[in-house]
């Protein structure tokens, strides 16, 4: 039904929004469980990671979004169905090449209903730019918590999260005199150049690092009977040397799961290693994404004290995880 003096678009835009506010209070509690959950599988991955936010998007934010329109079409014909961002979740990385393992963790633990990258977007139109990977996901049917809505998964490194931020902030937060645009898009395309640069050249460090680091490391803390996080990380980078960086907190987590297996010197550890064998490991765990160097020891030690391990105090939060894991990992190959 028209609208005299209006549009066509006033009335569903002015519905679409009423009814989101009556829905919104209620994406708050969905937005922190998606939090919850996608740390949750970075975490049990060993993927190494900056930060996991979220926020549910505003009813303000909601209805400037559905008014939006090309000259004579709604950009939204059913803007509660359209408008896939109102609940969203914000993975940083340190590097490039965890965009991407996060991106496959998410297709592999759950239904992806699109999966967008923009940096190669950008890059297909031989320009520099936006860069960020946007990831839009549902839980898989037989899970037991049914959420309401998907959520916006926006995962991109640190660099072009700093641009992309102060880009916003410039270019939808302050008034451009008309003259100034040509020239700040092409600062703002000039920073996106080397910003990239940049990304490769911390991915070029990191995996420099990852190679020199030494195997057996001096110096631990004679008063402290747990392994130092520092010492284990330089450690577990020789032993799993085609491994990623993880979590600088994990270190020090699974110090703890040591101490509590009795393991206090790398030497103990190192033994214990030995016995390992991690094609085994490899092989039945099939790993669909780079596991970080914490993951590949904590299948290690899961393998070799199996529910023991489990069981330890420090593994309280995630018995089922372990226990799923356990399984695969006593599971013989089958026959060829």
């Amino acid at each position: 039904m028209s609208n005299p003096g209006g549009t066509e678009t006033v009335g569903p835009v002015r519905a679409a929004v009423q009814a989101f506010a009556e829905l919104q209070p209620q994406l708050v509690p969905v937005t922190e469980a998606y939090v919850d959950l996608i740390t949750q599988l970075l975490d049990d991955a060993g993927i190494n990671y900056l930060s996991v936010t979220g926020r549910a998007k505003s009813v303000a934010s909601f209805a400037a979004k559905a008014d939006r329109s090309t000259p004579g079409t709604p950009a939204h014909e059913d803007p509660l169905a359209g408008i896939t961002d109102q609940v969203g979740v914000r993975v940083i990385t340190y590097v490039l090449s965890d965009v991407a393992a996060v991106a496959d963790l998410l297709s592999d633990q759950l239904v992806v209903l699109d999966d967008r990258d923009m940096a190669q977007e950008t890059a297909s139109k031989g320009s520099f730019g936006y860069a960020s990977r946007h990831v839009l996901v549902d839980l898989k049917p037989s899970s037991d918590e049914p959420l309401i809505r998907p959520a916006s998964v926006q995962i991109r490194t640190v660099l072009q999260h700093a641009w992309a931020e102060f880009e916003h902030d410039i270019r939808y937060k302050g008034t451009i005199p008309e003259e100034y645009v040509p020239d700040l898009d092409r600062r703002f395309t000039l920073a996106a150049g080397l910003l990239e640069l940049a990304d490769r050249e911390f991915s070029e460090i990191r995996d420099r690092l990852q190679a020199a680091t030494p195997k057996h490391p001096d110096g631990e803390d004679p008063g402290d009977p747990r392994l130092s996080a520092q010492d284990l990380a330089s450690f577990l980078s020789g032993q799993y040397a085609d491994a990623g960086w993880s979590r600088t907190d994990h270190y020090a987590w699974i110090s703890g799961l040591l101490l509590e297996l009795g393991i206090t010197s790398l030497e103990e550890l190192a033994g214990l290693l030995t016995s390992v064998d991690s094609a085994v490991i490899n092989e039945r765990l099939a790993y669909k994404y780079p596991p970080g160097a914490v993951r590949r020891l904590d299948d290690s030690l899961l393998a070799v004290f199996g529910q023991s391990y489990v069981d330890l105090h420090g593994n309280a939060h995630r018995t089922g995880l372990l226990r799923a894991r356990l399984e695969k990992l006593r599971s013989e190959p089958e026959a060829e």
